[in-house]
């Protein structure tokens, strides 16, 4: 039996690391170009942001729905990991108040990913499950904590308040403008909870 050290491992580690960086910065590159220019950019805008080549693209994500799908659940992913640390620095309203206009900048940056993902493509089926197992659950863990905390008055529905949010978000585009447009709409949402319930 050869006792010779083994020598292949380490450079398989180092090629799934380079794989996964090469993904990283695919899916940021995604994430800027969409916010940019809307879901239906060119691949080749986001494989040159990315620093790759384009068959690296069509290699992780066969389908442009792919990428859709994997750039929103890595921002939703980001937009619940934040809710710990909100939570962990701020009072429960303004961790509550943090965490809404963290989710409204994330809606009102994605162009064209309403309409994507309301296009009947079952591929983004998934994604609604995602949402209600993710998202809305998070929310409702800070509306308990500020409700708790007398923070907030008013009772509501955290997936109803989400999708209140998303429409507020519709259309405002990427702009500087249209976000700060939605943040205003948002804050007035966001008022809405601490008036005194009827």
């Amino acid at each position: 039996m050869s006792t010779t050290p083994t020598t292949g491992a380490a450079p398989v580690r180092r090629q799934r690391a380079d794989a996964r960086q090469n993904l990283d910065a695919l899916l940021e590159a995604a994430k800027a170009v969409f916010a940019e220019s809307g879901v239906d950019a060119p691949v080749r805008t986001i494989a040159e942001r990315a620093g790759v080549g384009v068959g690296t693209v069509y290699r992780h994500f066969p389908l442009r729905s792919d990428l859709i799908s994997a750039v929103f659940r890595r921002e939703m992913d980001a937009c619940v990991d934040a809710a710990d640390e909100l939570e962990a620095g701020y009072p429960a309203g303004e961790a509550l108040d943090r965490w809404v206009l963290r989710y409204t900048d994330f809606v009102a940056t994605k162009q064209g990913l309403a309409g994507a993902l309301h296009s009947g493509d079952p591929a983004y089926e998934p994604l609604a499950e995602y949402f209600s197992t993710r998202l809305a659950p998070t929310l409702e863990r800070l509306l308990e904590a500020a409700r708790a905390a007398d923070a907030i008055e008013q009772e509501v529905e955290p997936a109803e308040f989400l999708g209140a949010v998303a429409n507020l978000c519709h259309g405002t585009g990427p702009t500087t403008r249209g976000r700060d447009h939605a943040e205003r709409m948002v804050r007035l949402l966001l008022a809405g909870l601490r008036a005194p319930a009827a």
